[in-house]
Formats: structure tokens, C-alpha cells, sequence
């Protein structure tokens, strides 16, 4: 899948987001190793800590399914669903996505237009530890 295609995907996903309080919407698409596409929206919540981001929706309904092998994600999102620039995943989500892929995982953060930009799970988060680390 492009990254067009999948960048497309996550603003579907992004009119799905419940954010009364912040007013941003995020919608992610995360892409398995078999072609399935999970989508995955941002959740609020009034007292906040039980928020969700989109990406770990998406990675959450994809474990649940069975899926663990994982190629990349596209993330947008923008004040009132309106794209403002690129959305980079916040350190909770970068932790949930080396907890299941390798640092050639691909992020992919869409932008107004057709713009994007791609970065690799080592670059969003040097110096990470895993859970395969820890299985050794």
C-alpha cells in the first residue's frame, strides 16, 4: 500500500475522533504484514488520563484481532479536523509501537494537501528498549 493510500485511510479514521475537550482530532491507519488495515481514532476523556490516542487504537483492535507483525502507520490530525501539519506520535504511542515492531517500522505523518513526512520507529525513538530485550 502507498503511503498515499494509507495517509487517506487514517483521515477516514479521523472523522471518527471524540475530542469535546481539545478540539484536535487525530485518525491513524496502521498497516499489518498481511495488508490489513486498521483504523484508530483518538478517544477523550473529561478527567483526561483515561484518553486514547488514535494510534493505540489502532495497534489495540489489531492485537486483539491477532495481528503482530506490523509495516507502518500513517497519522493525521489537525484543531477541529482541519489538517494543521504533521501529527508525530506522542512517547505513550512510540512505547506501544516498539513493544510490537522493529525499528524499521514506518511512520508516516500526513500534513495539509498531499503533503507527508516518513521517519522510522529508531528515528521517532533512539536508544529504545524492547520487549524482545527483555524475553532474552
Amino acid at each position: 500500500m502507498t503511503p498515499e493510500k494509507l495517509i487517506e485511510q487514517a483521515k477516514k479514521a479521523m472523522s471518527h475522533a471524540y475530542a469535546p475537550y481539545s478540539g484536535y482530532k487525530v485518525g491513524a491507519a496502521l498497516l499489518c504484514a498481511d495488508g490489513t488495515v486498521y483504523g484508530g481514532c483518538n478517544i477523550e476523556n473529561a478527567s483526561y488520563s483515561p484518553t486514547n490516542c488514535a494510534e493505540r487504537t489502532a495497534f489495540f483492535k489489531a492485537v486483539y484481532d491477532g495481528h503482530r507483525d506490523f509495516q507502518a502507520i500513517a497519522i493525521v490530525g489537525g484543531k477541529n479536523g482541519a489538517l494543521t501539519g504533521a501529527f508525530p506520535p506522542c512517547g505513550v504511542c512510540r512505547q506501544v509501537m516498539r513493544e510490537f515492531c522493529r525499528d524499521d517500522f514506518v511512520i508516516y505523518m500526513g500534513g495539509p494537501g498531499e503533503s507527508y513526512q516518513s521517519m522510522t520507529l529508531a528515528e521517532l525513538l533512539p536508544c529504545s528498549f524492547s520487549a524482545s530485550e527483555h524475553m532474552n
